[in-house]
């Protein structure tokens, strides 16, 4: 995914920046950067690799170099960031958080206008350029925003650096959020509001789905008012957040606890303890653990010294052995245990599987697994969570083609030829995705057999929606019900 920081103050602002551009890093892995702008000195920018290395090792030895009292950074899973661009509309730094599925489209489209692509990273095209390429086509920086948002399929967020303070640009649809927080003589922007506390500033401003805004040392201007629309990601709750963040308000351990809490009281099953997965599992494991008024112990802890934050090499298997090296059973807090655990999804199940293998040859005398979220049954093209992945990857995917073999609807799900084949197989797959269907107990049996599970539940759409705090068509949960299908980021949908 990623997320970005940025500060403008009426002191140097490198200290707060690069804090905050740290508080990110839950979020990414690939690539972290900066940018300053100073009056005298101009733009400055640095773009390192942190694929084997945290944020703060690559930055610490050339803080000195960053001057001014303005900048942005970013922690990203993507491309190298920041961008730096001179225009007609001056000079800027970009940074962005963007799932941009019709990268190559929008390219084709700029080379046939005579606009060139200098960045490439990998060969690939570097969707922070692409968006850049499409801001100054406008005759504002809101026109060029406005046209990002009619153009990019996916989601868009993004903080420009100008010569005369910050702009903050939401996703047209919000799937992504941005908090603005204020301090004396300075205003930051950010992806996560976690990075305020420690830094003195307050959470002042939620921006709205499509909204702009720009932010100087004395104040915050809205450029766009936001849309009335919204469909905010639930995984950032979910999954993505740290659990001091709050979006639209809602606080992320807040909304876990309360998952885990509704589940507790209602589930009955007979266990001895209750744990969670961590890190993004342990706050529904406490809610879970008051809620059935169990023990909550640590019968997995993670080894922080050298995993503070997730590590994700490309090769699968890699990513597997990464996994289990970072997390540590208890065997004297597990053997002759009813254990439960809770966590955030399933997606492919692989390390599920192994950890209930182990902690099974630990003593543990039962393995229950609770999940935060239903059932991941579609891949996400709004942001980048599952969008990347074939959805056969998916286990829930996998157990259903398995299930619909031999079924004379079967073939539909692999070799849809029709408007009416494709239907019927969409029908097939929801009946898979309701709750408490036939299909869905079936799938969801099938899934903890398979990953050697002695019980597996997921909560409740309706419990997510519920903890979350926000209606339900302002929340996206596509992965979860298929729903939220609009796939561009602007005013070319209908609203």
């Amino acid at each position: 995914m990623g997320g970005f920081f940025g500060a403008v103050s009426l002191e140097p602002v490198v200290a707060d920046l690069f804090y905050g551009t740290d508080y990110q890093s839950h979020l990414g892995t690939k690539r972290g950067g900066m940018a300053t702008y100073d009056r005298e000195g101009g733009f400055y920018r640095a773009i390192h690799n942190l694929e084997s290395t945290y944020f703060r090792t690559r930055f610490e030895s050339e803080l000195e170099k960053f001057k001014g009292n303005s900048g942005i950074g970013i922690i990203s899973d993507t491309d190298a960031q920041p961008m730096l661009m001179n225009s007609h509309l001056g000079r800027f730094a970009l940074v962005t958080v963007a799932k941009i599925n019709n990268m190559e489209e929008i390219a084709d489209s700029l080379l046939k206008e005579n606009m060139h692509l200098s960045e490439f990273s990998s060969g690939k095209i570097n969707p922070t350029e692409l968006v850049g390429l499409l801001i100054i086509k406008g005759k504002t920086f809101v026109d060029g925003i406005e046209n990002v948002y009619r153009t990019v399929k996916g989601s868009c967020s993004m903080l420009l650096l100008t010569e005369d303070g910050i702009i903050a640009a939401r996703d047209f649809w919000g799937r992504t959020p941005i908090v603005i927080g204020k301090k004396d003589g300075a205003f930051a922007a950010t992806s996560e509001s976690t990075a305020f506390p420690n830094l003195g500033y307050e959470t002042s401003y939620f921006v709205g789905p499509g909204e702009i805004v720009k932010l100087k040392a004395d104040g915050m201007e809205v450029l766009r008012k936001a849309e009335t629309k919204m469909q905010v990601c639930s995984f950032l709750w979910i999954y993505y957040g740290f659990p001091t963040s709050c979006y639209e308000g809602k606080n992320v351990e807040d909304v876990r606890y309360t998952t885990g809490f509704k589940m507790g009281e209602t589930d009955g099953v007979e266990i001895d303890s209750v744990g969670g997965i961590p890190d993004s599992g342990v706050g529904m494991a406490i809610g879970y653990a008051a809620g059935s008024k169990v023990p909550y112990q640590r019968g997995i802890s993670k080894y922080t010294p050298t995993w503070p934050r997730s590590f994700m090499p490309a090769n699968q298997e890699m990513r597997n052995l990464v996994a289990k090296m970072k997390l540590i059973p208890n065997k004297d807090v597990l053997n002759g245990k009813r254990c439960l655990f809770c966590d955030d999804s399933i997606v492919r199940g692989t390390q599920l599987r192994d950890s209930s293998k182990a902690l099974k040859k630990l003593g543990a005398k039962e393995v229950h697994m609770r999940i935060a979220c239903p059932p991941l049954i579609y891949a996400c093209p709004f942001i980048n969570f599952s969008a990347s992945k074939n959805e056969l990857e998916l286990i829930t995917r996998r157990v259903i083609q398995d299930f619909e073999t031999g079924n004379t609807k079967a073939t539909l799900l692999k070799d849809a030829h029709s408007t009416e084949n494709v239907k019927i197989a969409d029908e097939r797959i929801k009946a898979y995705a309701t709750t408490d269907s036939p299909e869905y107990k079936a799938m969801v049996a099938e899934i903890a057999k398979r990953l050697g599970l002695d019980s597996l539940k997921f909560s409740k759409l309706e419990t997510i929606i519920e903890a979350i705090g926000l209606p339900k068509d302002k929340i996206c949960t596509h992965c979860f019900d298929g729903s939220s299908f609009h796939t561009c980021n602007g005013c070319c949908c209908e609203k």
